[in-house]
């Protein structure tokens, strides 16, 4: 369960240069906060880091913005950055509704849901971050040749999530039911901390690609594998 309460984190969030504290200002100018014209690719519900920090490791000529709601939490990974800095990083503190507000059309190339809250009851379909509504929210913000990256180990958000894909009028390109036994898929795969603890359990780790059909498939920068 993730922590939420860290007296302080907050005030720690606030004071950090690597948190945008507006980020609605940044709307449209994310290439400005880092001084240059690289593919922004965001991650939301970063959790602690361990996946985004080591993307932005492996792929420097790419700016990753880690989203996360829950203070407590982002706070774990600002603590990674501050003591190993990556200037390809920043993170923002908010819900994954309000994508819109901060980022402008066609300003994100590529969108990773790692684990994300399953929200298991019927009535808050709409909530979990691979409805149709926050597929709706991806298109508008993805840039050409953009698309969404998905893995989870809840098999019943993970077909639900397959039936999404197209009732949203996206393209399935890719999908496994077993990443990790999976010759194609598992090639380059970063880990995320709930990842590595499910997988341990013997827990299979379902993963999907899709992108709309109005914007080509076809990216530059990080290898299609991830």
């Amino acid at each position: 369960m993730r922590l939420r309460n860290i007296p302080g984190s907050r005030e720690a969030i606030a004071a950090s240069g690597w948190c945008i504290q507006e980020p609605e200002k940044a709307r449209g100018g994310w290439n400005h906060i880092f001084g240059n014209e690289h593919p922004i690719h965001i991650e939301i519900g970063m959790g602690k880091g361990q996946f985004l920090i080591q993307l932005a490791k492996e792929n420097p000529q790419i700016n990753y913005i880690g989203i996360e709601k829950y203070s407590s939490v982002l706070l774990r990974a600002l603590q990674k950055l501050e003591e190993d800095p990556l200037e390809n990083v920043r993170f923002i503190r908010m819900d994954a509704e309000e994508l819109c507000q901060v980022f402008g059309r066609g300003e994100v190339s590529r969108i990773y849901l790692n684990f994300s809250d399953p929200w298991p009851k019927d009535r808050h379909a709409k909530r979990r971050l691979t409805s149709r509504q926050f597929f709706t929210r991806y298109h508008e913000i993805l840039a050409a040749g953009g698309r969404v990256e998905f893995k989870t180990d809840n098999t019943a958000l993970f077909e639900f999530s397959l039936e999404e894909v197209t009732a949203a009028g996206w393209r399935l390109d890719d999908f496994t039911r077993d990443l990790h036994h999976d010759p194609v898929m598992r090639e380059g795969n970063i880990m995320t901390e709930y990842e590595e603890r499910f997988s341990a359990l013997g827990n299979p780790i379902h993963k999907l690609v899709a992108s709309p059909y109005s914007i080509s498939v076809t990216l530059a920068g990080e290898s299609p594998s991830r």
